[in-house]
């Protein structure tokens, strides 16, 4: 079995994809900003078919510094608390952390949203759409690359359809993911024993669409849009495909 790290593992397609690799037997670093709801997932992971891993255990954690230190009461999923806003604090997390010496996949799969026209977006927003979407992707990247070196392992990054198509009030996110893109291209051409895979989703029913049609000022219906499991079925796949091929790109929609 393997070891991934999953970023935005508290929701979302993120946690959709690390209970998958779970009830697969895979061993998850699951990160995300709060240590509470992490904790929450920790313990909903824990349960079920790999109840009897269970080991309690704790390691100090001191989040308001950024210290990235790991909690865990299970021996196949641990918790990394990291501020991805902060790109420059996750060298020191992640030293603290004192992550594996090899590293199966990092699946990218944080991120944040706020809709404005160009001329009402001020930099905070920019920065914050940047540093969350793109640059801790490109920071967490480089400091896993020796990880996943060792195990020949592979990197999902999960990007938007606005990283193909940049809509009227989607500029700032849209720009974090065309830039996501570029990044997962640089990668897969620097480093020929790493696959990686740009994945490509459309509207997916998660906090972050509800949020998102808010804005809109549109009424939120899950059932219109492509569930979680689905899009995080899709993550899975491309990490189980055979090593003599590698999936670079993946776009995947609601169906109506």
């Amino acid at each position: 079995m393997g070891t991934y790290l999953i970023t935005g593992a508290t929701g979302g397609i993120g946690g959709a994809t690390a209970e998958l690799l779970r009830d697969r037997g895979h061993e998850l670093i699951l990160t995300g900003r709060s240590p509470e709801r992490l904790a929450a997932v920790q313990q909903r992971l824990s349960g079920g078919a790999h109840a009897r891993t269970q080991e309690i255990r704790q390691v100090n954690s001191d989040h308001a510094s950024g210290s990235g230190a790991r909690t865990a009461t299970d021996t196949r999923v641990t918790t990394l608390p990291l501020d991805l806003a902060a790109p420059r604090r996750l060298e020191a997390a992640l030293a603290v952390a004192g992550l594996p010496a090899r590293l199966d996949g990092l699946v990218y799969a944080a991120g944040v949203a706020h809709l404005d026209k160009v001329v009402d977006t001020e930099t905070d927003e920019w920065i914050e759409h940047l540093s969350v979407n793109l640059v801790s992707a490109a920071e967490l990247t480089r400091l896993l690359l020796p990880a996943l070196r060792a195990a020949r392992g592979q990197i999902v990054y999960v990007n938007s359809t606005a990283g193909l198509r940049a809509n009227p009030r989607w500029a700032a996110y849209a720009a974090s993911k065309w830039g996501l893109r570029a990044l997962a291209d640089s990668v897969r051409a620097e480093e020929p024993e790493i696959r990686v895979t740009s994945f490509f989703p459309g509207r997916t029913a998660t906090e972050m669409q509800r949020r998102v049609r808010a804005q809109e000022g549109a009424s939120y219906d899950p059932s219109e849009f492509a569930s979680p499991e689905s899009m995080a079925r899709t993550v899975v796949a491309a990490l189980e495909t055979p090593r003599d091929a590698e999936v670079t790109e993946i776009t995947v929609r609601p169906r109506p």
